[in-house]
Parts: C-alpha cells; structure tokens; sequence
C-alpha cells in the first residue's frame, strides 16, 4: 500500500486504514520496464492496487506541472510569466483574472520563478528591506513538497544570495553565498509574497521587487555556461475533466525523469509503478493493455480519489497538516495529494496557516444565494500573528476570486484602521452577496450569489496559533 516505509502511527498509515487501501503486491526482482510493458505480468486486481497509488501520489506533480506549464513553458497561455531560470515580479494583487491555480492569495503581489536545475544550479539575490515588511519565498519542487524557506522568518530582512542545486549536481560552493539549497527534483517552483500595506505603498513594493534577482552559477560567477541540458518536448497538461483518465499515467510517467534519482524511501513504490507501465521518461498508453488491465486502471483511480475525498472530509477546515517538507510529511502521499486539491502551493505551517470556512456553526454548506453570514472576532481575540491575517473568498466549484461590485476580495489585518469596530470593542465581518448597508459596507465581504469557501490566512503564526490554544471563530449564519 502506499503507506510505504511509514510508521503504523503515521497520518497516512491511519488514513489509508480507514480509507481500506488494497495491498500492493510486492515487485519482482531485477530487470526495467519498456514503455506500457507490464512488468511480472500483475493481475487486474494488483494494477487496480498499484493504479491507486500511483494517481495519489502523482496528483501533486501533474497538478504542479499545469502551473509550470502555464508559468514558464507555454508562451500562448496568458499566464505565461517567462522562461525557467528567470523571475517574474506581479506588482500588484491577485484578481478573479488570475486562475491558474485555485485559492490564489490576494493580500501580497507575488513573484515568481520556474526553475530548470538540469544543467547547473541557479543564483538567487534578494535585497535588504524594513524590518517591519514581511516577505517569503517559498521552494517547492515537483512533489510539491516546501523543501526550503528564504524570508522574514528564516533569514531576516538583511538580503542574502543562495544558491538553489539539482539533485545530482556536485562542483563547489562559491565563495559570497549564503547557503546552499538543495532539491529533490529537477524542476522547481519559487514563489515568492512581498507585504503590501496599503494601496499607497505599491511603489515601495515595486522597488523591493527590482531587487529579487534569479541567475544562474555561471553567471553569477562569470564564468562559461557548462552544456545546455537536453531540449524537452514538453506534453501538454490534461485539461479539466481528464485527471481521472488513463491519461494521467503518461503525464506522471513524463515528469517522473525529471524526479531521478527516486528518494530511498520510494524505490520499491517506483519499482510497483513499473509494473503497469509507468517508467520515468517513457510514454504510457493504456490502449495497449488489455481491456481487463484499463479497467483496472480506471477503477484504482477511481479508488486513490475516494481516499483523498476522505481525507479531506475529515480536515474539519484544518488544513495546516497537509504541506510542509518531506521530514514532516513522513511520506503521506494521501495528504500530500489532498493538500493539492484543497490549494496547491500552500505554505508549510510554521510560515502560514490557513484554516477553510467552508461550513456555518450549525454544520450547514456556505451559500450566498440562501443567506447572510458573519465572523466575529471579540475584543483582544484578533489572530495571533507576528506578520498579518486575512480572510478571502472563494466561489465553489472553482475555488477562485470572487468578482464583485467593490473588487474586495478578502479582508485583512492591514484593512483593521477602517474597520468599524463593535459596540463591545470586537470586529464583526459581513459576509453576504449583497452590501450590509453603507454603514457596515466598510466590514463587508462579498460573496457570490451561490456556494462558497473562504481562507484564513496566519502569516507567521504565534506559537499559541501553533499549538491549537488560539481557535478560529464559526460563521454565523443570520436569522
């Protein structure tokens, strides 16, 4: 099962109890697999098994690499932000315009950087700034693990220049380098959060973000590039709708070369893969299995969904355990692919929390078109962050930005100067489709006319955040 090298006490090993996760067979000895060859011939009962947990744990990397795609490799995509290696800065905020990835940030403008580590690693810069602005420049490589930190947390406000390595790249570190950062995986995905404390400071913003610069060793060095990596013919992503199709085998199978060599833990899961087909770098195509082996398939992805769904049903808006590095994760494949659904590119929880609205305190789905909302806050009970808080909102299915008449789209801590304050002293939110009245328009959050979700966001949460001892209010639905 896909438990593999984990503890019984695990989180996956608990989920995939619950979830009564079929046993994969074990793999046999010696030998490769070709392009869709079977390897030890498996039953449709073990392709069902070994297809279950090949789609749970490659939901994170043929979702990572649709925003890869997007960002850095498909020129025509209007998200396209500019090639690997280079960084892209958006001096402004996220809008419902921007949906290339579900539950975007709106309270920071954003940077950002597709790396290609292949041929040799790349430099990055960021400049000194006040020690009351925070910022963050979250790693993560294809398994969509947060596998290192630059920012206000980690390394200070003073700036700094490090060094982001491959997985296979040895030569010397190079003197006026702060540290050296090291990926599993090829391909790597930076993104980096400027604070923006108001509208009026977007042009300090700006400067800061003239800063942040990417380049690679040679470079940095001045010295001659070493050999171009191999040119790629980059597949396109599936399009929505066809994740759950025979066809995610071959997008996993096509992003797994850029993952070698395999973490010791999950030699014996690749080595499994194989078995239906899935071998790093080759194409898969299910038709030519046997019609017994692609309904097999089917049913196992079909399967590895049902434990992600029931993973995610029992987070009770709790999301914070779902994305962080490897060490944390303990190789939780269930909840690695859940934190991808809930919202891909989160950060880990020492660096943000991020706690889903998505029910009202009497259980009940949120819903704009059957009611108004509140969140309150009492009085000196505001988030316990050491950088700021916010609330946005999300239509569902989609979980996007909400259009809307006042092009709000979250309420944050930064906002609190011209928020109305209650009676008590407390800090009540609207949350509702239409405006609460003028008086209260300056609390409103809007929401859609139909379902929907909303994020809190900690930034840098205090420890009693951390500890569970701070507990996030309920949505109260009006009478």
């Amino acid at each position: 099962m896909i438990n593999n090298n984990v503890s019984s006490a695990s989180p996956v090993a608990s989920t995939v109890a619950t979830a009564s996760t079929p046993q994969t067979a074990q793999a046999p000895e010696g030998g490769s697999a070709s392009a869709t060859t079977l390897v030890g011939e498996p039953t449709p009962a073990e392709a069902k098994a070994i297809a279950a947990d090949a789609y749970v744990y490659g939901v994170p990397l043929v979702d990572q690499y649709k925003t890869m795609h997007a960002f850095s490799i498909d020129k025509t995509n209007p998200q396209y932000q500019g090639p690997f290696n280079s960084i892209l800065n958006i001096a402004r905020v996220f809008t419902p315009v921007d949906t290339a990835f579900v539950t975007p940030n709106s309270d920071t403008p954003y940077s950002f950087a597709g790396l290609d580590l292949r041929a040799e690693p790349v430099v990055m810069t960021i400049p000194e700034m006040e020690k009351d602005r925070y910022f963050v420049f979250q790693l993560l490589d294809l398994y969509t693990f947060n596998f290192d930190y630059m920012g206000s947390r980690t390394t200070g406000n003073g700036g700094g220049t490090y060094v982001i390595a491959g997985p296979k790249w040895q030569g010397e570190i190079p003197e006026g380098i702060d540290k050296v950062i090291r990926s599993e995986t090829d391909l790597v995905t930076v993104v980096g959060r400027t604070q923006l404390f108001n509208p009026a400071d977007l042009d300090n913003v700006k400067k800061i973000q003239d800063g942040y610069k990417v380049q690679s060793l040679s470079a940095f060095l001045g010295t001659p590039p070493p050999a171009a990596a191999p040119e790629v013919a980059w597949i396109k992503p599936l399009p929505p709708g066809d994740d759950r199709t025979p066809e995610f085998f071959d997008q996993l199978a096509f992003l797994l070369q850029f993952a070698q060599p395999p973490h010791p833990s999950e030699t014996g899961l690749r080595e499994q893969f194989a078995r239906i087909g899935i071998v790093p770098g080759q194409p898969f195509d299910a038709s030519k299995l046997p019609p017994e082996l692609q309904s097999a398939l089917n049913e196992g992805m079909a399967e590895g969904q049902k434990w992600i769904d029931a993973k995610r049903a029992s987070l009770g808006g709790k999301t914070d355990m779902l994305f962080g590095n490897r060490e944390f994760l303990k190789n939780d494949y269930v909840a690695r692919a859940t934190g991808t659904q809930v919202g891909i590119g989160a950060n880990s929880r020492e660096e943000a929390m991020y706690p889903i609205l998505d029910k009202d305190a009497d259980g009940q789905p949120l819903d704009g078109s059957k009611g108004k909302y509140t969140l309150s806050f009492a009085q000196g009970q505001l988030p316990p962050v050491n950088a700021f808080w916010s609330v946005t909102m999300y239509n569902l299915p989609q979980q996007l930005l909400v259009k809307n008449p006042i092009d709000r789209y979250l309420i944050n801590s930064p906002m609190l100067p011209g928020l109305k304050k209650d009676a008590d002293g407390g800090l009540t939110i609207y949350v509702q489709s239409e405006s609460p009245g003028r008086d209260m328009e300056s609390n409103w959050l809007p929401a859609p006319n139909g379902p929907f979700v909303m994020f809190l966001r900690y930034y840098w949460p205090k420890q009693e955040l951390l500890d569970d001892q701070w507990k996030t209010p309920a949505v109260i639905k009006a009478s």
